[in-house]
């Protein structure tokens, strides 16, 4: 009886080993979501979120980060990969992607059938340093005579006149990194969204869906406290064929997280300079909000933001991050009258838990944030200068300055395979100055008042999710049926 429990206990280990690893990105690195280059995973931070709150895994708020166990069940875990090499000392995965696309709605104005993409998705490590690259080519049919870009970055338009009568859009994208692991810390450099802080939709200094950025990192881990700091290149205007886009727009960032087990405190600091670079900001010990006062005021845009997390029994998670962009004194901060008075606020919550019922396995849970962001905030004293923006589009709340949002999310996954979500969003956006990227903010802050949400009107959407995901193969669609109306579906595969 000792002997078969006991061998019962060992199986339950294995598959419990086998579990963990099939149900981690098949990667060196944990990236956040993805508006385009989507693999075969309908929200894969998502459950990396569902994951950190229903086990005892350490928890870390910043990514991109890396996936340490990646490159340990590398050979296994890689094992439908379309070319494999290893050896002692290097590993190398190569696989085809690719898929096609069906988006539309009023909120995009436009409709995109068919979008073709296809690519090469590579992965691997030599010695101690790893790499991950996803490159794809993208062909789409636009209706509509002004063609929009789906994903907010640079599209090109091939006109008929010149391609013996046939129109279509056509643009590349990738994400990728190199990075190194040197024991006591990580370099890595690649282009990707960063997002930090323990929120889903709703961050405020650094946003996952904000958009992607080249950049370099250096993470240093001593003991409970991680330090990560960062330098991104950001641009000014949408598009490639701005001029204005010659101006330098630089993010550098520091991300302190003190891990406590179930509690982890976090702040995050932030300066975006605007024709003023200095390489001096990525030291990680230099606090950039104190250093800030030796850079010209109106080529640098300071930030600072504290998060905290608490997971309960391994059931739940409650956070909340207070972003403070400017202010000229606490008395000031609490009257909050006039427009230097720049803050945001966001509280969430994830509730969790996997069980299984008649030979299934279910992930379910249900996810609750508010966010609040006043007006002015991720502003400049210039327009297109030194907003914390990338592309015209904020990188913290999504909602940008003088909105409010409530999110609800309930979701749940079957055996790894088949996803079912539905997303409710409640938002308000303010009509006054202040309430735009770009607004410029008014020499005389003392003496201009901010309305917060003058002229809003609640606007409501509800959203179905559906996802089916295979070894090879995989089904996402997205179907935003009330306000914001849009639709996303995508068959794609990895091979």
């Amino acid at each position: 009886m000792m002997e078969s429990c006991a061998k019962r206990s060992v199986n339950v280990v294995v598959l419990g080993i086998l579990f963990l690893c099939q149900t981690l990105f098949a990667s060196p690195v944990i990236s956040p979501e993805r508006y385009n280059l989507k693999l075969l995973d309908t929200a894969p931070m998502l459950f990396e979120f569902h994951r950190l709150t229903t086990t005892s895994a350490k928890q870390e708020f910043h990514y991109p980060q890396r996936d340490s166990s990646w490159r340990r069940d590398a050979a296994y875990r890689e094992k439908d990969a379309l070319l494999k090499f290893q050896s002692n000392r290097t590993f190398l995965a190569t696989s085809l992607v690719g898929g096609i696309d069906f988006r539309g709605g009023k909120a995009l104005g436009d409709t995109i059938w068919p979008g073709i993409d296809g690519g090469l998705y590579l992965r691997g490590y030599i010695d101690s340093l790893e790499f991950v690259l996803d490159a794809r080519i993208y062909s789409e049919r636009h209706y509509s005579k002004n063609p929009q870009s789906y994903d907010g970055e640079y599209i090109d338009l091939q006109l008929e006149e010149v391609n013996d009568g046939l129109e279509y859009v056509s643009y590349a994208r990738y994400r990728g990194h190199l990075s190194l692991n040197m024991g006591f810390a990580r370099f890595d450099v690649g282009r990707d969204v960063m997002h930090w802080g323990p929120g889903y939709y709703n961050n405020l200094a650094l946003n996952q869906f904000s958009l992607p950025f080249n950049s370099m990192s250096l993470d240093l881990q001593v003991g409970p406290l991680t330090v990560l700091t960062i330098y991104g290149d950001l641009r000014v205007f949408k598009g490639n064929s701005n001029k204005g886009n010659k101006a330098a727009r630089n993010l550098y960032g520091h991300r302190y997280e003190l891990d406590f087990g179930n509690l982890v405190v976090g702040m995050s600091e932030l300066q975006v300079v605007h024709d003023d670079n200095n390489a001096w900001l990525f030291v990680p010990i230099i606090p950039l909000f104190m250093e800030k006062g030796n850079y010209t005021e109106s080529s640098n845009n300071g930030a600072l933001s504290f998060d905290l997390n608490y997971r309960l029994f391994n059931k739940a998670r409650f956070y909340t991050e207070f972003f403070m962009d400017d202010f000229q004194s606490p008395i000031e901060l609490i009257k909050n009258e006039n427009i230097q008075s720049k803050w945001a606020w966001m509280i969430g919550a994830q509730v969790a838990h996997d069980f299984d019922w008649k030979n299934h396995a279910f992930e379910v849970g249900t996810l609750f944030e508010y966010a609040r962001v006043e007006p002015y905030v991720y502003t400049h004293f210039k327009s297109n200068t030194a907003q914390m923006a990338h592309l015209e589009v904020p990188l913290g709340n999504q909602g940008g300055p003088n909105s409010m949002t409530i999110d609800w999310l309930m979701y749940s996954r079957m055996d790894k395979r088949w996803v079912f979500g539905l997303h409710q969003k409640w938002f308000w956006k303010g009509t006054d100055t202040g309430s735009s990227i770009n607004d410029p903010n008014p020499l005389n802050h003392a003496v201009v008042k901010k309305r917060f949400l003058h002229g809003a009107k609640m606007q409501y959407s509800i959203t179905p999710i559906l996802g089916i995901e295979g070894r090879y193969v995989n089904f996402d669609l997205e179907w935003t049926l009330l306000g914001d109306r849009k639709v996303y579906s995508r068959a794609g595969f990895k091979w």
